[in-house]
């Protein structure tokens, strides 16, 4: 065991104390990826590029035509990037127009299954498929289905084509963009705007801000497989975790009285942080309820009509600490913490 130079800090009470060590890690080993094609040789997480990228226009200069009921959603309550359309699809009132149809939290080295995600069947047991558009029993083979060469990580949400019979998006931010406005004339909300044209800069700077720091943050974090690379992003999480703070301390929202998609966009993250990132990925240097600002912000968005049907905590802890075996070998499933976000928050008085 080979002793560095560099000093770790450690927090105790209110203080810091250092130990000085990299031996934390057995000479040059380090431990083993959850997703070595995403792992840099230094330890690193770096995300996979989404892939279907097509895009559905109501003015047919696209392959696919806005319609209701053509298209289709699969996702995991489990996943933020998912959660994030199953938002969307619920605020714009699109549940008539575009089915859904929610995954096993499980995740083996099969992929995301269509089987009961009650927790009923275990992983490996034959299941009957609970996908009612085309039965199959892996998302993988929605995959195969639009391009058979396909070698990466099977990611959801999928926006799936009923009539191509192929994957149109997998890609929440473009989903999110259609859901906004292409499907208007099937929503129950189609004045909903989460994308405002007077915002549309600052917006899309703020989004990419949250992406990097926080939304994909807690994952460089939680995935790095060496000490440098985690303590590295998971300082930058609670940096602008500090900076979201101070910016809702002065506004009800992210932009004033007005929710837009970056504030669903920062929730997704937000309303699992407690849950899992806090232990399971080790970003534990504070808690969101440690927060006063954003913990109001987050019942906030948490009251919201509708958004509390999207939450699935019991998904979402037995996703991570069942999945992650890389993270979480035991897989045994915390029972805390106790969370309640339907209390009086007060943020209305923030003007």
């Amino acid at each position: 065991m080979s002793l560095g130079s560099r000093r770790l800090r450690f927090v105790n009470s209110e203080s810091f104390r250092e130990l000085d060590t990299d031996a934390l890690q057995f000479g040059n080993a380090t431990m083993k990826a959850q997703f070595p094609a995403e792992q840099t040789e230094s330890g690193e997480f770096h995300r996979q590029e989404d892939v279907f990228r097509e895009w559905i226009s109501t003015d047919g200069s696209t392959a696919y035509a806005t319609a209701a009921d053509r298209y289709y959603l699969y996702v995991s309550l489990a996943c933020p990037w998912a959660s994030r359309t199953i938002i969307f699809r619920k605020l714009k009132g699109l549940e008539d127009a575009i089915g859904m149809t929610i995954v096993d939290p499980i995740r083996d080295e099969k992929g995301w299954a269509f089987r009961d995600p009650s927790g009923k069947i275990p992983p490996g047991a034959p299941f009957e498929s609970t996908d009612p558009v085309n039965g199959f029993q892996f998302l993988s083979e929605a995959y195969s289905a639009t391009d058979p060469d396909y070698d990466e990580r099977v990611t959801v949400p999928v926006l799936w084509d009923k009539k191509t019979h192929r994957i149109v998006n997998n890609c929440e931010d473009d989903i999110c963009r259609m859901f906004n406005n292409v499907f208007n004339d099937f929503a129950r909300n189609r004045d909903l705007d989460f994308f405002p044209k007077e915002l549309e800069a600052d917006h899309a700077k703020l989004s990419s801000f949250l992406h990097d720091n926080v939304n994909n943050g807690v994952y460089r974090a939680g995935f790095a497989t060496r000490q440098r690379p985690y303590e590295i992003a998971c300082r930058r999480v609670f940096e602008a975790l500090d900076q979201l703070e101070e910016r809702l301390s002065k506004n009800r929202y992210l932009f004033g009285n007005r929710i837009v998609e970056a504030d669903w966009r920062l929730f997704c993250t937000l309303v699992r942080f407690d849950v899992v990132y806090y232990g399971h990925f080790k970003c534990n240097l504070r808690r969101i309820i440690d927060y006063p600002n954003l913990q109001g912000y987050l019942m906030d968005l948490f009251q919201q009509p509708g958004i509390a049907d999207t939450v699935n905590f019991d998904h979402i802890k037995r996703h991570y600490y069942m999945t992650h075996t890389q993270i979480s070998p035991t897989r045994i499933v915390p029972i805390g913490p106790v969370l309640d976000l339907t209390k009086r928050h007060g943020r209305e008085k923030i003007r």
